[in-house]
């Protein structure tokens, strides 16, 4: 017996599909293993460098839980990417901060996410692209 077609489980096979990619080949091209969630995580602090970054910016703007934020960003203080800085008002609160490492993984890690990108939209017009935001804007609400 087929399955009927799901929206959701299409989203799922993609998310593990874009993951398992993102994952992929960062130790061949010299990365030490970052991760793509650390990639973007890099490049989220480095696009906001304007301001203070915190674990509960990133919980709130990626929309992931704070025990999968607290994984990843324990993992990238231990590989030497971050250090988590008190803040002088509240002693809780963590400033995130890059290290000169993650910095010099920065542009590399821009560079294969544009291919990546690149290779994903590889064959979509770009009305199907713009439609397809339009979609996950209103799955993406739909879902709050």
């Amino acid at each position: 017996m087929k399955l009927p077609k799901a929206i959701s489980f299409e989203i799922k096979v993609l998310a593990n599909l874009i993951k398992r990619k993102m994952d992929d080949g960062t130790s061949e091209d010299g990365e030490d293993g970052l991760t793509g969630m650390q990639g973007w995580i890099i490049g989220y602090v480095k696009a906001n460098a304007d301001r203070a970054m915190f674990q509960r910016d990133i919980e709130k703007d990626f929309d992931i839980r704070r025990a999968s934020v607290t994984g990843v960003l324990q993992l990238m203080e231990r590989n030497g990417l971050i250090v988590r800085v008190p803040v002088e008002h509240d002693a809780r609160l963590k400033k995130i901060t890059l290290t000169s490492k993650a910095n010099m993984l920065y542009e590399r890690s821009v560079q294969r996410w544009q291919e990546f990108e690149s290779s994903l939209c590889s064959g979509l017009s770009d009305e199907e692209i713009s439609l397809f935001f339009v979609i996950a804007a209103k799955l993406k609400k739909n879902l709050e």
